[in-house]
């Protein structure tokens, strides 16, 4: 189990600080650095040499110049992605050497324009970048900074012969990170996956993701409409279960905001709550604690856009709303940790609960 960071929750700089900088590029790691981030996650996705490279997606079009580019127009396809046909530019169809020319832009410029100002500056980075810029950032400023690895589509990947979790451990090896390095956070949507990382020896945390809805890809492969959902995972009886299978889960910030699954009905009065029913806020949270997991949730964000109804703050979308109330009131909950795209607004939110 991850040792408790000094400060609780952690704050992780959700791949890298993204609101201030275009997501997973060096410049937005190394600033998340500087705002005191407690750790930094990364997506990672694979070249079609076997090269880890961070991206949100394997479809890049929504974060590069690569649509641009007139030598790439020809990789511009539609494949299928975990049931989903897609239709762009994909990692797997690029060479490391191919990916390297291409320049970073912000997926949200919309939203961000601050960030968005930055677009075409920065290359996109391999994971084995970001290992060694953690390792320097640990050593300047004294402290250990954690990595939060999210696998993204590791079936499909698998399919085409680009085994995620092989790729991971060989590039953990080559930098020097040890199999029971407590630095280590690995999460993924697909709990196959990390039973392929515990029994490959490679150690720190695993935590599995639970989306808001639907059911896990991998199990959908295997079990077709009979797959475990997500929502089984977040009863009482699916988090103890899960106890010594993974260290920990991670949530979408709805199933806290939401409130406890035990609130009353419109009329006020107390409903009876299914002992199947998927838990939200603090009842998740107590339950997986209950059964000896750490909690995350994700994504935390200032920007009416994405907090919940009563946070916002007039009309504008891209406007900050009362993101010191949404995060606090989420941080309440106990989490373990929190997923932002700027990560001083969460040491902010920690501190104010704090001194509350």
């Amino acid at each position: 189990m991850l040792p408790g960071p000094a400060e609780h929750p952690l704050v992780i700089g959700h791949r890298g600080a993204p609101g201030y900088r275009p997501e997973h590029t060096e410049a937005a790691y190394r600033l998340a650095f500087a705002l005191g981030a407690d750790a930094v996650e990364p997506d990672l996705v694979a070249t079609r040499d076997g090269v880890l490279v961070l991206r949100h997606e394997n479809e890049i079009s929504g974060t590069t110049d690569v649509a641009s580019r007139a030598e790439f127009a020809s990789r511009r396809t539609t494949r299928e992605i975990d049931g989903r046909a897609l239709t762009g530019w994909f990692t797997e169809d690029f060479t490391w050497a191919e990916l390297s020319t291409l320049r970073a832009t912000e997926r949200l410029g919309g939203i961000r324009p601050q960030s968005a100002t930055f677009d075409g500056r920065y290359p996109v980075i391999r994971f084995r970048d970001l290992l060694a810029l953690l390792d320097a950032a640990t050593e300047e400023s004294r402290r250990d900074i954690r990595l939060v690895a999210e696998f993204k589509h590791a079936a499909y990947f698998a399919s085409l012969g680009l085994p995620l979790d092989e790729l991971f451990a060989a590039e953990l090896a080559a930098a020097g990170w040890g199999r029971g390095d407590d630095r280590l956070i690995s999460e993924a949507f697909e709990p196959t996956l990390l039973d392929r990382l515990r029994d490959a020896g490679i150690g720190g945390t695993r935590v599995l993701l639970l989306e808001d809805r639907g059911a896990p890809w991998d199990l959908v492969a295997a079990d077709g409409a009979a797959a475990r959902t997500y929502d089984a995972f977040a009863t009482a009886s699916g988090l103890a279960g899960l106890a010594g299978v993974v260290d920990g889960v991670s949530v979408g910030k709805a199933r806290l905001v939401g409130g406890p699954a035990s609130s009353t009905d419109a009329a006020g009065a107390a409903r009876r709550v299914r002992p199947d029913a998927p838990l939200r806020g603090s009842a998740l949270v107590d339950a997986a604690h209950a059964a000896g997991l750490v909690v995350y949730t994700w994504t935390l964000r200032p920007e009416n856009r994405f907090l919940a109804p009563p946070f916002r703050r007039g009309a504008a979308r891209s406007a900050w709303g009362d993101w010191l109330g949404e995060f606090t009131r989420i941080l309440r909950t106990g989490v373990d940790g929190v997923f932002l795209d700027h990560p001083d607004l969460g040491i902010e939110a920690r501190r104010a609960l704090a001194e509350a």
